[in-house]
């Protein structure tokens, strides 16, 4: 662990997040995980679904 993270850690300690950052931290975190969880038992739309982008230089 580098001194940033410890820097950043120390400034945590001393003033945490709000509780509506926190909310806000575990709502995203909840919509990511359901979405995940929907692609993951194939119930995600293919209209939602991104294609692959080809790799340079394969365009055929």
């Amino acid at each position: 662990m580098n001194l940033t993270w410890l820097m950043r850690m120390a400034r945590w300690s001393r003033r945490p997040p709000s509780m509506q950052r926190v909310i806000i931290g575990a709502v995203v975190l909840a919509i990511a995980l359901a979405i995940w969880g929907l692609d993951a038992l194939g119930w995600w739309p293919d209209w939602a679904r991104m294609e692959k982008m080809p790799k340079p230089g394969k365009l055929h």
